[in-house]
């Protein structure tokens, strides 16, 4: 039986490169230079990783499976921004958390995420198996 009190946090201060600003992929993209939703979800996700690592065994990770989040407030660059991850209960062998994200004026997200323990090394042969078979084959995001 697992811990009511796992707890992880992660913080960090709004660099430029955390905005959504400058996550944009081509000039057309236009975003505003506030922190980036996909940021506030990495915090998240590393306060919950930080959360499971006591849970972890020799050759172990975790690994996100899902996230339902609502980012409710602009940060601007300069700011301080921290994650919280507070473990909820496990469905199976899914972990799950709430997690929330502050600002200095207070709350700015919030939502629930699960995660899952994995072997590392069968991880990193599955995603092997994934790659393309020659670079012609593969296209990125335009």
């Amino acid at each position: 039986m697992l811990n009511d009190n796992i707890h992880g946090e992660a913080a960090q201060v709004v660099a430029i490169e955390d905005t959504a600003q400058h996550i944009a992929l081509a000039p057309e993209d236009c975003f505003p230079a506030v922190f980036a939703t996909a940021r506030m979800i990495a915090l998240m996700e590393v306060a919950a990783a930080r959360a499971m690592r006591p849970l972890l065994g020799s050759g172990q990770l975790s690994v996100g499976v899902s996230l339902d989040v609502r980012h409710t407030a602009a940060t601007p660059v300069g700011s301080q921004v921290r994650a919280t991850a507070n473990y909820l209960g496990t469905e199976g062998k899914l972990l799950r958390f709430k997690v929330e994200a502050f600002d200095d004026a207070g709350l700015i997200g919030t939502g629930e995420h699960t995660r899952a323990v994995v072997d590392t090394a069968r991880l990193l042969s599955g995603a092997e198996k994934r790659r393309p078979l020659s670079s012609s084959t593969s296209k990125g995001i335009q």
